[in-house]
């Protein structure tokens, strides 16, 4: 028997490969992994099972993270499978996860679909001359951390691009929630391509206040991704200043700082897009 895990691409139910639908279709359990990224929006759970005829299991956080072992119950006997949007090797999570499955002798196979680490270059911008991705997070009044600036200037430096995860905060609680351990959860929240801009831009300004040159500037031209595969995708090239006005609509947005093309010293500035 086997520990699946699907990736379920990055927009329509019918993403899902052929080979994906069949393994769901045999499981015993099917899980959809649903905190590291969403579906579609507008699509829910209740559309998968409709489409695969058959019920889907919500694995949150502490079910993945936390809780494995109910996922991996009983999966030397019976397939179980767990949907992933996006390709299943887009966070770390289900490494961890894959690497459980092997320490208890659990045979996986990983059937892989789009994720935003590839479709980004629908921008136009070559894939191979992009640099270590980062994620900026979503600050609030007393954590406003900047320790993703310094992987996007070492890619700037290397004339590499950057793309920037823009952060999602679902089933999160409150500091009193938690502490009473009352399971209230805040509503769901996205980081906007216009919200990252402006702390893009916040952490530029900080730079040049201690004396320092920082690697972009609000002229600096960037490109912003929304909704990449989906019917309603949207991309914008602008400056940082710009996209800090510009209403992207719904989630999930993603961002993208170009690279120095070292041999005509110009900003390879995603032709598709122009």
């Amino acid at each position: 028997m086997v520990f699946y895990l699907v990736g379920l691409g990055l927009g329509d139910v019918k993403d899902i490969t052929v080979n994906g639908l069949d393994a769901v279709k045999k499981a015993s359990r099917v899980y959809l992994e649903s905190y590291t990224s969403i579906l579609c929006y507008g699509l829910d759970k209740s559309q998968l099972e409709e489409f695969y005829g058959r019920e889907v299991i919500d694995a949150d956080r502490t079910c993945v993270e936390q809780n494995s072992d109910e996922i991996l119950e009983n999966a030397h006997n019976e397939d179980v499978v767990l949907l992933v949007v996006g390709d299943p090797f887009g966070a770390t999570t289900h490494t961890d996860l894959v690497l459980r499955a092997k320490e208890k002798n659990i045979p996986v196979r990983v059937l892989h679909n789009a994720s935003i680490m590839n479709a980004c270059a629908c921008s136009g911008l070559q894939l191979y001359r992009f640099g270590e991705t980062v994620s900026i997070v979503m600050w609030s009044e007393e954590w406003q951390p900047e320790s993703f600036y310094e992987r996007i200037a070492a890619n700037l430096e290397r004339g590499l691009h950057t793309l920037c995860l823009l952060d999602i905060k679902t089933k999160e609680q409150s500091i009193e929630n938690m502490m009473k351990g009352r399971k209230i959860y805040e509503p769901p929240r996205y980081l906007t391509a216009s919200a990252a801009a402006k702390q893009l831009i916040t952490i530029s300004q900080r730079i040049l206040e201690r004396e320092k040159t920082p690697s972009y500037t609000e002229d600096s031209m960037v490109v912003a991704l929304a909704r990449v595969g989906w019917e309603n995708q949207k991309m914008v090239y602008c400056t940082l200043s710009q996209l800090a006005e510009v209403d992207m609509g719904d989630p999930l947005h993603s961002l993208i700082i170009p690279g120095e093309d070292s041999s005509t010293g110009r900003r390879d500035a995603g032709h598709l897009l122009s």
